[in-house]
């Protein structure tokens, strides 16, 4: 067959211009790429769909930017179910926004964009001493981010637009100060209560089950009695370190990368001065500024007629509390560690020297250059290991793009084995046994990425052993996975499992006789107050639980006091019984008038957050904003997408 097309490579491009063109003509190419269509729909608004693939990439994003701003976060949280759902919340919330905000003719004028990076704390620490921004590091921001500088002020405007819709709701919302202490009040409400505990642990001797009852239990429990599936896999890790063993740097480089670079290979020229400081901030009234330059151009005057005065004349007179004392020392310093207008003065002067007045953002200066230390000029050899690592490490990070094809595509083309990638890119094959599903608690490294394990069992890994995609685990390091043993998921024998069995049920059984007990004692003491056997009395309230469970607290402030005592009783489950009686409800103390301030401004906060949340739900049925997967509970997977 493929010695037919390539012996006849004209008809068959001959054919396929047939078959091709009039499908375009009829389809169009926004038709082709609708075949594909990134994946499923995972969500709607309004025409608009949100597919897989959007969703993967936008999840990408978030955990990247996540893990630069936080490197040591645990990444199974981020690629948790419920992360990667609340990044589909968050990309409808910003569709259905963006759609009102343009409905709205909401926009960004230049001026606001400015001042809103000129507030932005990231852009502020990219600018030069001068004031004026560093572009380069400027564009460097916004590649990381994937964008070009117009693309990432495109994207703060989008961000302004997005927070109008929203801030005329936020921004009107009412807390009156009556209605915000009646809700405070009644919040913080304190309640007397005595407490009775009934722990199964107190009925576990009235439990003996029998061999016919353990395995009843163990019949309709089976689920809890299974060996997870685990496999045996190998794997192949690519990295920036397995990448620079394949790098070779020849003496040339060396040589010239030591003769371009020796300056700073040799470390920083350090100064020692002192100096003799008179306040004068910039926001300083001009007379009093001119005052202050007076004094410092008398003093300057009376150390150049003595400059071995000079540490007498600043432990007297200079304004700078740190260095005064010392007579104005301020020890070695290199460039960057002193303002702008100090450090040119300093690193222009002659050791003995004194400056002419410095006038910078904190006063006016009178430097006196004590010492200058010059590093000593390495030689070649004493640098070469460090200069080799750097230029290793240089040329790794700029090979990695396309090693990374080249491993992408090769664990995906020879699915089988890793021998052939592993040979050619000098990477070791690992071996590691007893996977499961969910990381292992003492997993590390690639073995404890969410993903990885996800694809490693993968139907298709599973059935068929082929190698996994190459997956991102880590920046610059990619990780391909294939089983080589697989054991599902099985229960377990009873004879294996009796004193598990045995321990389930008896805790089981005296649970039950907690509630059945306590449930009595409830209805008893009801009826015959007295006959109560009760804990002492404790206050308790929202800010003060006194150590009661959340469960039990909750239930009761919420409990109906229309009627003193009122009696409650709380089924914990496996935890056992509680039963409570709230004997009094007790207004709250008084607040410190600063502690009322902060409440009273938490709350308003509370109310402008319920408001535009009611507000994006009117915005999510007008523009019909949809779904399709249900909320992932706590440990689970997300549900398949529902049609």
């Amino acid at each position: 067959m493929f010695d037919f097309v390539r012996k006849h490579t004209k008809i068959m491009m001959f054919l396929m211009f047939l078959l091709i063109i009039p499908a375009f003509v009829l389809v169009g190419i926004n038709g082709f790429r609708s075949l594909n269509g990134g994946g499923e729909t995972v969500a709607k608004v309004g025409s608009y769909s949100v597919k897989q693939e959007d969703w993967d990439a936008a999840h990408k994003n978030e955990v990247d930017r996540a893990r630069s701003s936080q490197p040591n976060i645990d990444t199974k949280l981020l690629d948790s179910p419920q992360a990667r759902y609340s990044t589909l919340e968050r990309m409808v919330r910003e569709r259905v926004m963006a759609d009102a905000a343009s409905d709205a003719h909401l926009s960004s004028t230049d001026a606001r964009l400015a001042r809103e990076l000129q507030q932005n704390p990231t852009i502020a620490s990219l600018r030069k001493p001068d004031g004026t921004l560093d572009m380069e590091r400027y564009r460097q921001l916004a590649a990381a981010q994937g964008l070009t500088p117009e693309g990432f002020e495109a994207r703060v405007r989008k961000d302004i637009a997005l927070r109008q819709v929203e801030g005329g709701i936020a921004s009107t919302a009412l807390a009156p100060l009556a209605q915000a202490n009646m809700a405070l009040n009644a919040f913080f409400e304190r309640r007397e209560v005595q407490i009775a505990s009934f722990p199964p642990a107190d009925y576990k001797a009235q439990v003996n089950p029998t061999d016919a009852e353990m395995d009843a239990f163990y019949q309709a429990n089976q689920k809890l009695f299974q060996a997870p599936e685990s496999a045996t896999v190998e794997y192949v890790v690519l990295d920036l370190d397995s990448v620079k063993k394949t790098i070779s740097v020849n003496e040339e480089e060396l040589k010239s990368y030591y003769e371009q670079n020796v300056a700073r290979l040799s470390g920083k020229e350090e100064r020692r001065a002192s100096h003799i400081l008179i306040n004068a901030p910039k926001d300083m009234p001009a007379a009093d500024k001119a005052k202050a330059k007076e004094k410092a151009a008398a003093l300057l005057a009376q150390v150049r007629k003595s400059p071995d005065s000079f540490a007498d004349v600043a432990r007297k007179n200079s304004q700078d509390a740190g260095s005064a004392a010392s007579g104005g020392d301020l020890d070695f310093f290199a460039r960057g560690a002193m303002v702008k207008p100090f450090e040119d003065a300093a690193f222009s002067m002659k050791k003995g020297d004194i400056s002419d007045l410095v006038e910078s953002d904190f006063g006016f200066h009178i430097i006196k250059l004590a010492d200058i230390k010059t590093p000593k000029q390495k030689t070649f050899e004493e640098v070469k290991p460090t200069i080799e690592s750097d230029l290793r490490a240089q040329q790794a990070q700029r090979k990695f793009a396309e090693v990374a094809e080249t491993f992408t595509n090769a664990v995906y083309e020879q699915s089988d084995s890793f021998k052939q990638i592993a040979d050619k890119l000098k990477l070791e094959v690992k071996t590691a046994s007893n996977l499961q599903r969910k990381p292992l608690p003492d997993a590390k490294g690639a073995l404890a990425n969410a993903k990885l394990l996800t694809a490693i069992f993968n139907p298709d890994s599973v059935e068929k052993k082929r190698n996994t995609e190459a997956v991102e685990v880590a920046s610059n390091q990619l990780v391909s996975a294939r089983i080589t043993q697989y054991a599902p998921a099985r229960v377990l024998p009873l004879a294996e499992v009796r004193n598990d069995v045995r321990e389930r049920l008896v805790n089981s059984r005296a649970a039950e006789l907690a509630k059945k007990d306590g449930a009595a004692k409830l209805v008893a003491w009801k009826a015959q107050p007295d006959s109560a056997k009760l804990a002492t009395a404790v206050v308790v309230s929202r800010d003060q639980p006194q150590g009661i469970a959340p469960v039990v607290l909750d239930k009761v402030m919420h409990a109906d006091t229309a009627t003193l005592p009122s009696w409650i009783g709380v089924d914990l489950g496996n935890q056992g019984y509680t039963l409570v009686r709230v004997n009094k409800v007790m207004e709250r103390s008084e607040p410190k008038e600063e502690q009322a301030k902060q409440e009273r401004g938490q709350y308003g906060q509370w109310v402008a957050s319920a408001e535009s949340q009611a507000y994006y739900e009117l915005l999510k049925s007008r523009y019909k904003a949809q779904i399709k997967l249900s909320k992932p509970v706590a440990g689970g997977n997300l549900p398949p997408v529902s049609e």
